[in-house]
């Protein structure tokens, strides 16, 4: 069995709660299952059970690696040759032989204990569970990261591993380094490298293995750490495996994922959490994997490549499906009792899978995630949510979230914070967009100017009176010159040889404008900027092609949206109430002046 690792853990809690378990279920033999995602220290935990079990003289402990049934047989027939089992004869089959020890332990009054280590087939395993003890002498121990209900049967009680808690993982560092005589790292940012590290105790023994070895503080740990160019395999790696666990913190964590690959539904495991790993590993809502967006990604990265005879769409039940088999693979958590936040996964799983995702599809899964935000966006998901999965999608997507169009999300979630109140988070959000939209698409881009405004918006609402008008002065020769060029375009096609067909373009241009915003709608929502300036433009249209009730409408439904989204006080919707009143003022001023007419009767 492992020996215990460095400045080992006792997790007090979750001890507690396995040996609640215990004399809290009616069956004589309870095996606990340690179900937990990679690193979370279930063999650990386990392995504190056996070295308990000898030094309370425990007649029989067998340690045995579960992570294939065939190994389980051969470690059963050799523990029934050890205690002299009955029927276990010299010739007979491993499986006779498993079978003779099995009976063995179901007898006896000896007392023992089972470790199964690493149970990945749960299935397979049902016919080998160690039996109840006729005596009550024996007790079972099984790890997994699996969720399978099958688990849960046979008189077994699952007990869900999570990480540290703060104040273990802190404790953890402090001995580790200490126990090597390195308590000269340790500094201020040790409990944030822990956080950063999210408590996971694999990720914490290589850290600590990387500092000693390296002799890096904290501090200088945690920026390399988050540099983005680092890569787990560099600052997690294989030889800092001081504790034995045998792998590389990024493929531990990913272990079974090519597992999943194979199971049903078919080829869906990995592209679905490739798209997950761009979210907020604190949670996503479950409806995300409902959108035709993800369908249409999944159908498209499904692997292996199904033969062209068949090519059948992802449905969204698939979609879900898929999430259910990464849950139950201990690759991520699907709970819906978790609300809008369901669908979870550590933070270092998401990192490692982004890290194995080729960049020839993240651009795909950039967009998806746009999509499919756009469309939570637009339907009663909690706005806090959608903000914190918009900013994992933006630090992973960077500059490709502009290339993919999805910075309206950025905006989106800006102006939300700014009708909120939260001028604090305002300001610095409104800077960076400002700052990336210069950048990206020019100082005189509309969207740029659009993103200033806001950012004047949010000093404001900040009590940073002399910051807005500062933006507004700098950006004045801006609007004015745009405004310019518009009038100018205007009376030149009013001059213009044409000016005979303008009628004819006037209906051409009501119709284009119709068929945009019916196709802005389906697409980007009802309220959706894009989808905003497009009723705008229709409402102007209308009311120069004479259509006065349907430009007042359509600019009352305007109004509505952006009272909803940003607020009656804001300038633009204030702005737009003064041209609704205007064209109200002046509609009722025709009306006037046709009933004064002489003609009139």
């Amino acid at each position: 069995m492992p020996a215990l690792a460095s400045a080992f853990q006792q997790r007090q809690e979750v001890r507690a709660a396995i040996d609640q378990a215990v004399t809290g279920h009616t069956a004589v033999v309870l095996t606990q299952v340690l179900s937990g995602g990679g690193g979370v220290g279930k063999t650990q935990l386990a392995s504190a059970y056996a070295h308990q079990a000898t030094v309370e003289g425990v007649d029989l402990v067998v340690w045995i690696d579960a992570s294939e049934t065939d190994q389980v047989i051969a470690r059963y027939a050799v523990a029934a040759h050890i205690v002299d089992a009955p029927n276990a004869l010299a010739g007979q089959t491993g499986e006779k032989d498993a079978r003779a020890f099995l009976q063995w332990l179901a007898t006896t009054k000896r007392s023992w204990l089972v470790i199964l280590d690493d149970l990945t087939d749960p299935d397979a395993m049902q016919a080998w569970w160690p039996p109840l003890s006729a005596w009550g002498s024996g007790r079972v121990v099984a790890t997994t990261r699996r969720q399978d209900a099958v688990l849960s049967g046979g008189g077994r009680a699952v007990v869900d591993i999570d990480t540290y808690s703060s104040q273990e993982a802190d404790t953890y560092l402090r001995a580790r380094l200490r126990s090597a005589r390195a308590e000269h790292l340790l500094d201020a940012q040790t409990e944030p490298l822990t956080r950063a590290l999210g408590y996971l105790p694999l990720a914490l023994s290589h850290a600590a293995a990387y500092m000693i070895n390296e002799d890096v503080p904290c501090a200088d740990y945690l920026l390399r750490f988050n540099s983005s160019a680092a890569r787990l395999d560099d600052l997690l790696p294989r030889h800092a495996d001081t504790e034995g666990y045998g792998r590389h913190v990024a493929a531990a964590l990913l272990l079974s994922l090519d597992v999943a690959q194979a199971c049903e539904p078919v080829g869906l495991a990995i592209p679905a959490l490739r798209l997950a790993a761009v979210l907020d590993p604190a949670g996503h809502p479950r409806d995300l994997w409902g959108v035709q967006a993800v369908s249409d990604y999944l159908t498209a990265h499904r692997a292996p490549t199904p033969p062209s005879d068949d090519l059948t769409p992802v449905s969204s039940t698939q979609a879900k499906a898929a999430v259910r088999l990464l849950h139950r693979y201990g690759l991520l958590t699907d709970d819906a009792q978790a609300g809008f936040r369901a669908v979870k996964l550590h933070a270092l799983t998401a990192r490692a899978a982004r890290e194995h995702t080729p960049s020839s599809e993240q651009r795909e899964i950039v967009r998806t995630a746009a999509e499919a935000l756009t469309e939570l966006w637009h339907k009663s998901v909690e706005r806090a949510v959608l903000h914190t999965n918009v900013d994992s999608l933006n630090d992973f997507a960077g500059d490709m979230l502009w290339e993919v169009e999805g910075h309206h999300l950025l905006r989106w979630v800006g102006r939300s914070l700014s009708a909120r109140g939260l001028a604090t988070a305002a300001v610095p959000y409104w800077q960076r967009v400002a700052e990336a939209s210069e950048r990206l698409l020019g100082r005189t881009d509309r969207k740029t100017l659009m993103a200033r405004r806001e950012l004047a918006v949010a000093y404001l609402g900040a009590g940073r009176s002399k910051d807005a008008f500062a933006v507004f002065q700098e950006d004045y020769a801006y609007d004015a010159e745009a405004l310019a060029d518009a009038a100018l375009k205007t009376r030149q096609v009013a001059g213009s040889k044409h000016s005979l067909h303008r009628s004819q373009n006037a209906a051409d241009l009501l119709s284009l404008l119709e068929d945009t915003l019916a196709v802005r709608e389906r697409l980007l929502g009802p309220s959706g900027p894009t989808t905003m300036s497009c009723r705008v433009k229709l409402s102007i249209a209308y009311w120069k092609a004479g259509k006065q009730s349907q430009a007042i409408n359509m600019l009352e439904l305007v109004l509505k949206y952006q009272n909803q989204e940003f607020g009656i006080r804001h300038p633009e919707s204030m702005a737009t109430a003064l041209r609704l009143n205007e064209l109200r003022g002046e509609r009722k001023g025709r009306w006037r002046r046709r009933r004064q007419s002489p003609g009139e009767a």
